[in-house]
């Protein structure tokens, strides 16, 4: 065999030399091109803006990514162990590259087909997720090893390792760690078990395919991989390593209601979007409000409560929609169901299930969640005829019993607030924001109907009159319109009193009457009601106006602080991801409405109200008589409110149809309004005392068990306004004084 020439033995020795050469130019070439670590040195994670009730809990959060930064001191370490365990064993001695598990990489992927294999260090994921895409390609592969071995001589093994721990992403939107723990089980990193630490050590691996919330099976099989992989190293014994694949996950189940106060979260949003740009999304603001959580939480469940029992009323009008359903179990199903889960997901506790098949037997039907329930009894009767695919909503009944629901078409709207302060405590825009991001709260302009009654009266009691005085009940006739009572009756004669607790229609008007439409529209306004939504004539006495919940919760309040008028706000304090204070909320002072004693003889009157007339049912929820408070229905039940107060919360609900249409000849604010209002202040007033409203010290005189204006006793009081006297004979014991008759202009200009 020949030998090779000198120079072709020269020219194999050296190509190794020259390409070594040539890949040491463009190492260095490419060394030089690198992005400065700066994201990394001084490293500031995306974190979104949260928002807080005023007790601490979350109520909502906005960014594109859910973040929760953790050091790693405060990181558990078994958590530590068993990420580096999986993902890189080598971590605290390697120099960024794993050369061993390259070579073995490079092997595998040479020799066999399909995705490429690699074998990514902590430090160099981490510099993939911060500075490059996830292609696999080799020249990615170069920048992302040259960019490892640039971080690891920049930062220290434990900056590294915090970073990643923070920045990884982990599927659900969830990036790092503590995001995850808080997405998936509802816990902080400390709080952690180790069949759950197992799950999320899985999921670097791909976050979207091993997605518990949504793939659990897979993410079960990887989670008993990576147990595999601890007990082979010794950090878990083989008992706790099949105690852990043993435990059930208590997964989070993804819902639309995203929380109990995603409307006031959305008010905040815009607030802080405003003040502080599209930075609000990223910097880690934390917005502390004044809601108080279970004050929150019991107004929105009661308000949902309301409208399902409402909606239970209502004829079945059908599926919401229909899906086409591969034959059988086999394969295809899961993956027509997830589209009609994603088409129509839960709306909080009301469930979406798509019906599979019925007979004699029952309904059976799936959820969202994989789940199967069967409908039988009386509930299958709406489901005759309906064609497998079709998408219904169910409701969890006590016992785990599952009965036929729908989508509720009417809204509603709760606030409380400190009647001192204005701070709110409760703020409910609607039935569900995912549905309707539209704030009922706030921006809903209804009819109060009846709930408007109390600002007449309190005008009346301004010129002289008091609970006794008496006033005709008769029909009341204005050319072609001939209003009526509610209940149908009439009567001769009624004290204030009673007409407002029996919310007497013809008893206001005459009031309204007497004082003229403009003069109420006027002391209204002292309430903060847009007068210029207030109609100029008698209508407004019954409520014929606009005003949002929000307006009357706060004009009640006034009533229950002495006459002061107090403006809800709702945002305490800002501050950012380090903690400091950003911002501090000075809040608005009331502003004078009404006279303390003005204020003081008109809750008398809805004192009686809540006692003996249409809001006694608030007295006997709560078991107390503190209470104070006017229900309010609008002509054919198109709005229901009930607004309230006690000395230390007042608050408004009103439930309607978003397009205003009767709810029903049969419903009411007593009805439907009131109950909500009372098991919202169930909680409000939890381990309040009984405390009645005290009288002011000066302005007033008590003869009996009633309260006069000092200027207005005795025979200066108003007996009587619309009464002729001949009708005032068997009355004449019960009140005293001269009587005013409307049309004369006898009273004085309003101050």
């Amino acid at each position: 065999m020949a030998l090779l020439s000198r120079p072709a033995v020269l020219a194999l020795l050296g190509l190794p030399l020259v390409a070594a050469l040539l890949g040491a130019i463009v190492a260095l070439f490419l060394w030089l091109q690198l992005p400065p670590l700066d994201a990394l040195t001084d490293y500031q994670p995306h974190q979104p803006l949260r928002v807080m009730s005023a007790d601490g809990q979350l109520l909502g959060e906005f960014g594109a990514e859910r973040r929760r930064f953790v050091a790693l001191k405060d990181t558990p370490r078994p958590l530590q162990d068993a990420l580096l365990a999986v993902e890189d064993a080598d971590f605290y001695t390697h120099s960024g590259l794993d050369f061993g598990g390259i070579a073995r990489a490079m092997w595998r992927n040479l020799t066999h087909r399909g995705p490429l294999h690699g074998a990514s260090t902590i430090t160099q994921q981490l510099a993939r997720d911060t500075y490059l895409s996830k292609q696999q390609r080799w020249s990615r592969k170069v920048v992302e090893a040259l960019l490892a071995l640039k971080i690891e001589r920049t930062l220290s093994k434990a900056q590294i390792l915090e970073i990643y721990m923070n920045q990884i992403y982990l599927g659900n939107r969830a990036y790092g760690f503590a995001a995850a723990a808080e997405r998936y089980f509802g816990k902080t990193l400390d709080r952690l078990d180790m069949a759950e630490i197992a799950l999320l050590v899985g999921l670097p691996k791909d976050p979207n395919r091993l997605n518990p919330a949504v793939y659990p099976e897979r993410a079960r099989r990887r989670q008993a991989v990576v147990l595999g992989r601890l007990e082979a190293v010794g950090l878990v014994s083989a008992a706790q390593a099949a105690a852990a694949r043993a435990r059930p996950l208590d997964l989070r189940r993804p819902k639309r209601l995203g929380g109990v106060a995603d409307h006031a979260a959305e008010q905040v949003r815009q607030e802080m979007l405003a003040r502080f740009g599209e930075a609000a999304y990223t910097r880690g603001l934390t917005v502390t409000t004044t809601l108080f959580y279970a004050e929150q939480s019991a107004a929105q469940e009661a308000l949902r409560r309301a409208l399902f029992e409402l909606e239970r009323r209502q004829p079945f009008r059908g599926p919401e929609a229909r899906v086409a359903l591969p034959a059988g179990e086999g394969e295809g199903l899961d993956d027509a169901l997830d589209a009609a889960f994603d088409a129509h997901p839960d709306l909080g506790e009301l469930r979406t299930a798509v019906l599979l098949a019925q007979d004699q037997a029952g309904a059976r039907l799936a959820l969202a969640d994989g789940g199967r329930i069967v409908l039988k009894g009386a509930a299958l009767r709406p489901l005759q005829q309906l064609p497998r695919g079709a998408v219904l909503r169910v409701l969890e009944g006590k016992g785990g019993a599952w009965q036929l629901s729908q989508t509720p078409q009417a809204e509603g709207a709760v606030v409380t607030l400190d009647p001192e302060t204005g701070a709110i405590r409760a703020l409910v825009g609607g039935f569900d924001f995912a549905r309707n991001q539209f704030n009922a709260a706030t921006q809903a302009w209804r009819q109060p109907g009846s709930a408007f009654k109390p600002f007449v009266y309190s005008a009346l009691i301004e010129q002289g009159a008091w609970a006794g005085t008496l006033v005709s009940d008769q029909p009341f006739v204005q050319g072609d319109w001939a209003p009526r009572n509610y209940d149908g009756q009439y009567e001769e004669a009624l004290t204030l009193r009673q007409a407002l607790a029996r919310s007497k229609n013809m008893v206001t008007l005459r009031l309204a009457q007497a004082l003229g439409p403009a003069r109420v529209r006027a002391w209204a306004g002292r309430f903060g009601l847009d007068e210029d939504k207030q109609p100029l004539n008698l209508t407004l006495a019954l409520g014929s106006g606009a005003v949002t919940p929000l307006q009357m919760a706060q004009a009640y309040a006034a009533f229950a602080n002495a006459g002061q008028l107090p403006t809800g706000w709702l945002v305490q304090r800002v501050q950012d991801a380090q903690g400091e204070v950003l911002w501090q909320a000075d809040p608005p002072r009331p502003r004078p409405a009404v006279s303390a004693r003005n204020a003081f003889m008109t809750a008398q009157l809805l004192a009686a109200v809540t006692r003996e007339g249409t809001g006694a049912r608030a007295s006997a929820l709560l078991g107390r008589w503190d209470l104070y408070g006017k229900t309010g229905t609008t002509n054919d039940a198109v709005d229901a409110w009930f607004c309230g107060f006690q000395a230390a919360r007042a608050g408004a609900v009103w439930i309607g149809y978003p397009t205003p249409r009767s709810l029903g000849e049969r419903e009411s604010g007593g009805g439907l309004a009131l109950p909500v209002w009372a098991a919202t202040m169930a909680v409000a007033l939890r381990g309040q005392p009984i405390s009645p409203l005290q009288p002011p010290a000066e302005g007033l005189v008590k003869e009996g068990d009633d309260w006069f204006y000092s200027e207005f006793s005795g025979e200066l009081a108003i007996a009587r306004i619309g009464l002729p006297e001949p009708s005032l004979e068997a009355a004449s014991d019960a009140a005293s004084g001269p009587a005013f008759e409307p049309g004369f202009e006898v009273l004085p200009q309003l101050p």
